[in-house]
């Protein structure tokens, strides 16, 4: 089977070595096949337009916090730029296009706009993939600081982090190191991806949760739960025998996983269906 233009793309994109990964293109990749006519070129522009916008703002002494403060004065206040806790789980919050048109999107997709724009003004950012919420960082040794770019780059302490931990969860949670390490870019689009496929997912949209796992899986070929999940997918589409495959796949790697048993049970409906 052939893949979309827009999939050899991002393939092409997440097979370079890691640091030259381009996130903004990838990103329009994956958007690419919601909208095979996307100009990919408009919207790498309009952040080049973007970062010069600011570029002209920034004081002379570019401290981090002024620095910070810039973007945000600009991309919250001036250009409107917001989270959409109305209709979080539009899957328009997933696709950078979307986001930069209408000017709104979950934490991780505004915090690739904010990643995008600080790349351009030569004001190292990375992203920090804490559970539940997606923030970023300055790039330096011990910044200490994190920006929140859902709540219009509000400015947090690690003590912050852990309260927004406990308020996502509803009680408290330890925050680990491990919550606040920088994201790798594939990382950062196995996230973006992982978003889309829960919301579509949750619509029923086989197809399209499919075509999600399986960007997943360009990403981290051969991850179990990914491939339990594509197998589902095509047992739901009457793939039988590509569904029996990746079930069989999944039991080999995780033979104790917790659905292992009703796994099992599926493969041998299968079997006897084949």
């Amino acid at each position: 089977m052939e893949f979309p233009t827009a999939r050899q793309f991002f393939y092409k994109e997440i097979y370079k070595p890691e640091p030259q990964i381009d996130l903004a293109k990838a990103a329009l990749y994956l958007a690419q096949e919601e909208y095979p006519h996307l100009d990919t070129d408009e919207y790498i522009n309009a952040l080049d337009t973007m970062a010069a916008e600011i570029e002209e703002r920034l004081p002379t002494e570019r401290y981090p916090l002024k620095v910070i403060k810039t973007i945000n004065q600009y991309l919250y206040e001036e250009l409107g730029f917001t989270g959409n806790s109305n209709d979080y789980y539009d899957p328009r919050n997933s696709f950078l296009n979307d986001v930069i048109d209408r000017r709104t999107g979950i934490p991780i997709s505004l915090a690739l706009v904010y990643l995008e724009i600080a790349r351009r003004l030569d004001f190292p950012m990375v992203g920090v993939g804490m559970p539940g919420h997606f923030l970023i960082r300055p790039d330096f040794e011990d910044s200490g600081i994190f920006v929140d770019t859902f709540q219009g780059g509000e400015i947090l302490f690690p003590e912050d982090c852990q309260a927004r931990l406990t308020q996502i969860y509803g009680r408290p949670v330890e925050l680990s190191p491990s919550f606040l390490e920088p994201v790798t870019p594939r990382r950062f689009l196995g996230r973006m991806l992982s978003n889309l496929k829960l919301i579509y997912i949750n619509r029923g949209d086989i197809l399209k949760s499919l075509s999600v796992v399986e960007r997943i899986l360009l990403l981290f070929p051969g991850a179990p739960m990914e491939l339990r999940d594509r197998g589902i997918l095509y047992y739901q589409l009457g793939y039988f025998p590509k569904a029996s495959q990746d079930l069989q796949s999944y039991l080999v790697q995780v033979p104790n996983a917790e659905d292992a048993d009703a796994i099992r049970k599926l493969v041998q409906r299968l079997s006897q269906d084949l």
